[in-house]
Parts: C-alpha cells; sequence; structure tokens
C-alpha cells in the first residue's frame, strides 16, 4: 500500500506551504480512506462526522480523534495476524495507558522518517552514544513503553552505546569516565528525557563536583516539561546547566508521542520546534475547534503520514501551543515552526520522564 520510496524521496524541510499543503491534503485524504475501509471504529466517526473523502479539499478539514480514545478502544486497521509490536504510552500507576498496534510496515516506515529527521541535526555517520537512562527500562522487548520506545528509536544513530544510569539511578562515573576517554576528540550522541536528565545527570554531576568535557556533544532530548515548569525551571536555564555541569552547547529539545512513533518535531538553533514533509501541526481554538490564526494559542493537533496499521494519522492531543510562523525560520528550514505552552488543565501528567516515579531514598 506505501508507496515507501515516494514518500522518502523528499528532505524533511524541503517543502514550502503550497506544495507540502497539496503534498498533505492527496496522502491524509487517501489514507483517511485506508482507515475508513479496515477500522469499523474510524470507519463510525467517518459517518458521523459526514465526511465526505471525495470533496476534501484541505487535510485540516478531515476529522480528527482525541488522542484520549486510545487509552479506551483497541483500534487496528490491519488483521491480528499482522501485528508486529504493541506500544504503551507512558502513565502513571492507576492510568490508563495508549496502545498502539504496528505492522512491520508501518514499525519500517517510522524507522525511516525518523532517521531522515534526526540525520538533519546529528549527520549521516552513526556517533559515539551515551543513554541518559538505565538499561533496565528497555529489557522488555515485547510491549515498549514510550519512554523504552524512545531509547531504542533513536539508538539506530549511535555506536559503541553506554548507559550512565545503572539500575539504582545512580550515575556510572567510572563508566562514563571510560567512555569519554576511549572516544576523546570525536562528536558524542548524547539522548534522554528531559527530566531525567535533570534529576539523575545534571543533579549527581554537581553533587560529584565533577565536570566531564562533553563540548563535541550534541544531546537530543524530549518530555518531562510538566515537572521541571512546576519547579520554574525554564528551557533556557536547563540549557545553561547543561553548559555549566559539562559544557554542552548543542542541545536539542523535540516534540513526539507514542500515537504518532517516527513522526517528531525537533528544535533548531533558534529554539523553535519544526515540522517535517511528513507531517504538521494545526492549532484549534478550544470553543469550537476551528483553525487558529499564526501566535494565536489553541489546542494542538498533530497530522502524520506514517500511522498505517492504527487510524493515528489525525491527532488531537491534550497539549496547548502556538504556531510561531511557517517558511521563515532563520535556521532555514522550510514548513510551520511553533512551541509548546503546556498541557491543558485537568489533562493526564504523561510524558516519558513525568511519569518515572522515584524510589524513596534510603
Amino acid at each position: 500500500m506505501i508507496d515507501t520510496e515516494r514518500l522518502l524521496s523528499y528532505a524533511p524541510y524541503e517543502l514550502a506551504h503550497e506544495q507540502k499543503h497539496a503534498f498533505l491534503t492527496q496522502e491524509l485524504t487517501e489514507l483517511s480512506r485506508h482507515h475508513g475501509e479496515s477500522c469499523p471504529e474510524y470507519a463510525k466517526m467517518l459517518l458521523a462526522t459526514g465526511t465526505d473523502l471525495d470533496q476534501v479539499q484541505s487535510f485540516e478539514t478531515l476529522p480528527f480523534l482525541p488522542v484520549r480514545l486510545f487509552k479506551e478502544y483497541a483500534l487496528k486497521s490491519v488483521p491480528e495476524e499482522s501485528l508486529h509490536k504493541t506500544m504503551t504510552s507512558s502513565g502513571t500507576t492507576g492510568q490508563q495507558v495508549s496502545r498502539i498496534y504496528l505492522d512491520r510496515e508501518t514499525s519500517t516506515l517510522q524507522s525511516k522518517v525518523l532517521s531522515k529527521i534526526v540525520g538533519e541535526f546529528l549527520g549521516k555517520q552513526r556517533l559515539p552514544m551515551i543513554i541518559l537512562d538505565t538499561s533496565a527500562i528497555v529489557k522488555n522487548r515485547a510491549m515498549f513503553s514510550a519512554r523504552g520506545a524512545g531509547i531504542l528509536g533513536f539508538s539506530i544513530f549511535g555506536r559503541d552505546k553506554m548507559y550512565a544510569l545503572d539500575e539504582n539511578m545512580q550515575l556510572d562515573a567510572e563508566g562514563l569516565k571510560a567512555f569519554l576517554q576511549k572516544h576523546e576528540g570525536e562528536k558524542i550522541f548524547l539522548f534522554g528525557f528531559t527530566f531525567m536528565i535533570w534529576q539523575h545527570f545534571c543533579a549527581q554531576l554537581r553533587k560529584l563536583d565533577w565536570k566531564p568535557d562533553l563540548s563535541r556533544g550534541v544531546l537530543v532530548h524530549g518530555g518531562g516539561w510538566k515537572k521541571l515548569i512546576d519547579q520554574n525551571i525554564s528551557t533556557e536555564r536547563f540549557k545553561q546547566e547543561l553548559h555549566d555541569t559539562c559544557g554542552l552547547e548543542h542541545v536539542h529539545d523535540y516534540y513526539g508521542m507514542v500515537e504518532q512513533t517516527g513522526t517528531i518535531y525537533m528544535e533548531c538553533e533558534h529554539g523553535h520546534l519544526h515540522t517535517p514533509v511528513w507531517s504538521d501541526v494545526t492549532i484549534r481554538r478550544g470553543k469550537d475547534f476551528s483553525v487558529a490564526d499564526i501566535g494565536e494559542t489553541g489546542l494542538i493537533q498533530v497530522s502524520s503520514l506514517l500511522p498505517r496499521s492504527y487510524p493515528g494519522h489525525m491527532l488531537l492531543t491534550e497539549d496547548e501551543g502556538r504556531i510561531l510562523g511557517e517558511d521563515d525560520c532563520p535556521c532555514g528550514r522550510k514548513g510551520k515552526y511553533f512551541e509548546i505552552l503546556g498541557r491543558i488543565k485537568r489533562a493526564e501528567i504523561r510524558g516519558c520522564s513525568d511519569t518515572y516515579e522515584q524510589k524513596p531514598s534510603a
């Protein structure tokens, strides 16, 4: 079904508004048709909204699903025997989690798109990699949590990987020293979740009064801002802390979710989150879900060409944000660029590291 070669022929940020809008409208309409034919629950939704897929002029008029539905329904667009893996969202004890069902075709497409996006920031070659987490989180390969899936997904960009934290979430200082000595003078890729980095990496470096030289490193991090915001820790302070404790200068946040794995929005050098050609962000007004203007705050809706085995291509999130501009970011990347302003009130906390529960201190 997927013309993967054509989808992957684009560079992540090469299409300006008019061309990208036409591309997404055509592809997302056909994807809606596929899910309508293959997923009974989605077919009912199309019927209930009175959507005529033959009359769609803009992908922004296609119906979207609240992301919370994946906590309540097993939504699939492929037969059971075609399933390759099941991914689950993060959730604190007692919370329902989303379950996302992937076939091999969808999983492969997700990996290839992720590779193209991240390659824009890391380069084409695999780099020595430091994972700012514990290996314990990826032990269960049959059912991936969002945190484990994130680590495994980004690990494809690394080689000679090491986990900086042990199973008790303590910094492996000796292991890190040996790793840095081995790769002295090389560019290094670091990956982790925002709050885990703050709570366990930065804090323990300060406690040890040790400043490893990671000035040649590139850090990609995501999730977990809720706890930092509660502590009045801004993006600027987070980056300054990393610079002060280990010399990191190249730090890129990203926005993404397990319901649209592979579709991520990377932060550029100017602090803007960018939409690649395979996905888009629409801001919706809370009162009537109409499309908001550039600069206007509203609910974030995400659209993606990647979800093929489940109807997750048009999703309304529980996050607030605003579009900052389109096709004119100083970094030169085409497409919309935006910022996240936080979770809507009464929404569950579910960031990958927000849901991490600390063990009681001994």
